[in-house]
């Protein structure tokens, strides 16, 4: 006796997954990148350990002036732990990184901890300052561009902006801060050129480091506005006559924040690894002028731990944006699901 498909039950339809860890779900995402985030740190202390060990040069040699004999360098390279084999040297350099103890500076003769400590708030000052200037040009900047050229009129100030925007957003920060000192430094002398003193020192390192940012970023803004001027609900607003400041205030711009905000926190990113020739142009008293001396000196200890202090934060900031935008818009953890 045969069953009829008709006398089978009907399998009961599957429930989603649901939970912290349902596929989709942005804690399952954020648990995903914060692996990819660890197996990136160890390539990158690894990469920061064996490529300035491949910088010619003898830091023992540094370190006791090149005028010293052969028993001082040894004795000095001893002291130094440099007479061991590399596998010892590197898996030392990872504990003291995992201890918040990576060692003392060979030239600084001080704990790397210090001086990381003493120096890391004027980068963090300089970065957060460009950040906050950057954001406040090219988000109106874009969302005018964009209000102005939509619908294709004016043609002339579309290709204006974007051959003025794209131009500055592919100048490099060091070329960018050579200029501005040439420019208003020593042809004008209307700023100081070097240090961190009064607000006016600000001025040219923070020029350097937002000028780029700040076209790159309004060429973006400028994009995402011009799609969402294109919405129903804007041509609705139009039709019913509502004025310009509250359309592109209250309506456009923020529909425009999910996206400009998560571009915005990888800017601070590259803003934080581009102040390390920054810098150095502006004699400016952070991290990024002492990594390129310790490289220079063949300082160990200071050069590895900078190198990996710089990666670690811009993987961390990359990170963060990632879990943010996978909260705000639950959409892009699709592809990682």
């Amino acid at each position: 006796m045969t069953t009829t498909m008709s006398a089978l039950p009907a399998r009961a339809p599957r429930r989603p997954a649901t939970g912290w860890f349902a596929p989709g779900s942005w804690s399952l995402f954020a648990v995903r990148r914060g692996g990819r985030f660890l197996v990136a740190i160890v390539v990158l202390v690894t990469a920061a350990f064996l490529m300035l060990q491949l910088i010619p040069g003898d830091p023992a040699r540094e370190s006791v002036g090149a005028t010293a004999p052969v028993e001082a360098v040894n004795l000095r390279r001893h002291e130094l732990g440099l007479d061991q084999p590399l596998w010892v040297q590197y898996f030392r350099f990872w504990g003291g990184l995992l201890t918040g103890h990576p060692g003392t500076s060979i030239t600084l003769r001080m704990p790397v901890a210090d001086v990381i400590g003493s120096r890391f708030p004027a980068t963090a000052e300089l970065a957060v300052i460009t950040l906050v200037v950057v954001l406040v040009l090219a988000i109106p900047l874009g969302l005018l561009a964009a209000a102005l050229t939509r619908g294709g009129r004016r043609r002339g100030l579309e290709l204006g902006f974007t051959s003025v925007t794209g131009f500055f957003s592919v100048v490099p920060e060091f070329l960018m801060g050579v200029g501005l000192v040439y420019l208003f430094a020593v042809s004008t002398q209307l700023l100081p050129v070097a240090g961190r003193g009064g607000p006016t020192s600000y001025v040219l390192p923070v020029a350097a480091l937002s000028i780029g940012s700040t076209a790159a970023l309004a060429r973006i803004v400028r994009a995402e506005a011009l799609g969402v001027l294109g919405n129903d609900y804007i041509r609705t607003a139009r039709a019913k006559r509502m004025p310009a400041i509250r359309l592109y205030l209250r309506h456009a711009l923020p529909n425009l924040m999910t996206s400009t905000l998560t571009i915005a926190g990888l800017f601070l990113g590259s803003l934080i690894a581009g102040t390390v020739l920054v810098e150095s142009i502006f004699a400016w008293p952070g991290l990024g002028m002492t990594i390129v001396d310790s490289i220079r000196s063949k300082d160990y200890p200071l050069a590895q731990t900078l190198v990996v202090v710089y990666g670690a934060i811009v993987l961390g900031i990359n990170l963060v944006v990632d879990v943010l935008l996978a909260i705000l818009d639950p959409r892009s953890t699709i592809k990682e699901s």
